[in-house]
């Protein structure tokens, strides 16, 4: 028997790489075939999951890091800096690892424990700092990691927000791969909002390479900023704009251009849980929370189209890192969100029937005496101290309680934020009773009730305990 040489063909082609950066990138594209029933659209979900560090963010981590190779800003030895959300640190990390340079990453505290732990994982230094910071405050996670890069020897931020490597990598690989994968035929381009660098560069290159054909649709929490919203928090981690109440300028990232997005589409947590439970659900796919948000934008534009439209949605990253929240019961129910699997029991908003004051306000810049003046009614209750401003307190925005005796004593002009006591309880009204009131224990008194993330009631926490002792 004659034994031939094996064909000569390019090693990337076969999957086949001398790194792992060389497999960032190529990611497929996905058709979604149950959550668009009643649509005559293509939907396909363009899974950057799939990348080696598990989101779309690699693709910008390597692109800045390179860029800065090429610049001689980041020197063989050096640490590479960034503050983050989780996904372009694990991207950054993860490529720093693979050409030997050292990394430190600054989160806020309210990133996933399973994002901090792939983090670590990859060998980086964390530092977890207090989200809500205005931009100007020293604790904003930014500011942290720009005075940990000046500090540290070879130290180099990547700074992604202002960094135009971050749209150039979009520019370069994701939109030239949408092109390709659908030999020109898309119409409608959809991804979320955070930097902004993944929609830029994407939309830049499609915008151009079709003419002005393709539409770009941004996808952006309800409250956001970039869609018009008043900046206040929201639950969905990495898109969109927070606004502090104390913020002196409202920056936005170089890194987005606004003028490349024909529209956005607001999108509000609720709306995001559903639709990302549904495509775990549906089909089979665990993905995280700004996918959600984007797929639900996604949807909400292929229904009003026909079916020659081929519309393509960026689904950033996996689900895996959000296990601890977006699916988890206990997180979902004490926020009051639709649960994910059905409750065991009954659940506080059926138990509790209706009963429950709505709270008052006392905004967090007033004076002791303007706070004196708002709970004059009796009997009085305590008063969750909240950002200024109208429209419903988000329960992540809650810095404490205060109540009239507690401003008894203290002088008229001094700030009301001195005399806070800590935040009181928070039960949702889809969490399970049970749940409710093992978190609450013994306390006695108000407890804050929460439906999709925000406040709607004060109930007593007798009450809860009562229903629950009624519905065993």
């Amino acid at each position: 028997m004659t034994i031939l040489d094996p064909p000569t063909v390019d090693a990337a082609s076969l999957g086949v790489y001398d790194s792992i950066t060389d497999a960032i990138g190529n990611t497929p594209l996905v058709r979604l075939n149950r959550v668009t029933e009643g649509i005559s659209a293509t939907v396909y979900a363009k899974l950057e999951f799939l990348n080696p560090g598990g989101s779309v963010k690699d693709r910008a981590a390597l692109a800045m890091i390179r860029a800065a190779e090429e610049s001689g800003e980041l020197l063989p030895g050096g640490t590479v800096v960034e503050g983050t959300s989780g996904n372009t640190g694990v991207g950054l990390t993860l490529v720093a690892a693979a050409r030997g340079y050292r990394s430190v990453v600054v989160v806020p505290d309210k990133t996933s424990a399973e994002k901090i732990g792939l983090l670590r994982a990859h060998g980086a230094q964390v530092h977890v700092t207090p989200g809500g910071r205005p931009s100007h405050h020293p604790e904003f996670v930014r500011n942290v990691a720009i005075r940990l890069a000046a500090e540290i020897p070879g130290g180099w931020l990547a700074g992604q927000y202002d960094n135009p490597a971050n749209p150039d990598a979009h520019r370069t690989t994701t939109g030239p791969e949408i092109w390709r994968q659908t030999q020109g035929r898309v119409t409608h381009f959809v991804a979320g909002v955070g930097t902004g660098g993944t929609i830029t560069g994407t939309g830049e290159f499609l915008a151009e390479v079709s003419g002005g054909a393709v539409q770009t649709v941004g996808a952006d929490p309800e409250t956001s900023v970039y869609g018009g919203g008043d900046g206040r928090a929201w639950y969905i981690e990495s898109v969109g704009h927070f606004l502090h109440p104390q913020t002196e300028t409202d920056e936005w990232p170089d890194s987005y251009h606004p003028d490349v997005v024909d529209r956005l589409e607001r999108i509000t947590d609720v709306e995001a849980l559903t639709v990302l439970h549904r495509l775990a659900r549906e089909e089979g796919l665990l993905v995280g929370g700004s996918a959600g948000t984007a797929v639900a934008a996604a949807l909400r534009v292929a229904r009003t189209l026909g079916p020659d439209d081929v519309v393509v949605v960026i689904v950033p990253d996996s689900g895996r890192a959000y296990l601890s929240k977006y699916f988890d019961n206990e997180w979902l129910g004490r926020l009051g969100f639709p649960l994910y699997h059905a409750p065991s029991g009954p659940v506080v908003g059926d138990a509790l029937g209706g009963r429950g004051i709505a709270p008052r306000t006392v905004p967090s810049t007033v004076t002791v005496a303007v706070a004196g003046d708002l709970l004059t009614d009796t009997p009085a209750l305590p008063v969750v101290l909240a950002r200024p401003g109208t429209g419903p307190i988000v329960v992540a925005e809650i810095l404490g309680a205060v109540g009239p005796e507690a401003l008894s004593d203290a002088p008229d002009d001094d700030p009301v934020g001195a005399h806070v006591a800590q935040p009181l309880p928070v039960v949702g009204v889809t969490e399970e009773l049970s749940v409710a009131v093992r978190r609450i224990g013994g306390h006695r008194g108000p407890v804050v009730v929460a439906e999709a993330g925000r406040v709607v009631a004060l109930a007593d926490a007798d009450d809860i305990r009562t229903a629950a002792g009624e519905h065993r």
